[in-house]
């Protein structure tokens, strides 16, 4: 399988349990609690799988990137949390790092 593929769900599981764990109360909810348990379970599978394509700072690199980027729009837009200009600008220097490890550097495998 596309090890980019793998990548892309491996994102989107760490984004569902971390989602659940805001959700999860200090895990007093279970259903939310299996979500997180899932979820990273999941996110960390899928990890292994694609470290064995690609280069383990690009794909880590890009993984936990895009999970910062991926829960912050999250919280802003389900959980209602604030963010200003600097934070937008944080978030844009992250994606940045991303394009560039994942494009332009020859880190990864092209």
């Amino acid at each position: 399988m596309n090890p980019y593929v793998l990548l892309a769900g491996a994102i989107f599981a760490e984004l569902l349990g971390t989602t659940a764990l805001k959700l999860s109360d200090g895990f007093s909810e279970v259903v939310p609690s299996l979500g997180v348990v899932i979820g990273y379970g999941l996110a960390f599978y899928l990890v292994s799988l694609t470290v064995e394509e690609l280069p383990i700072g690009v794909v880590y690199g890009t993984w936990a990137a895009l999970g910062i980027v991926g829960v912050a729009a999250i919280g802003v837009v389900v959980f209602d949390e604030p963010i200003d200009l600097a934070g937008i600008l944080g978030l844009f220097l992250i994606i940045s790092g991303v394009y560039c490890i994942t494009v332009v550097s020859q880190m990864s495998a092209h």
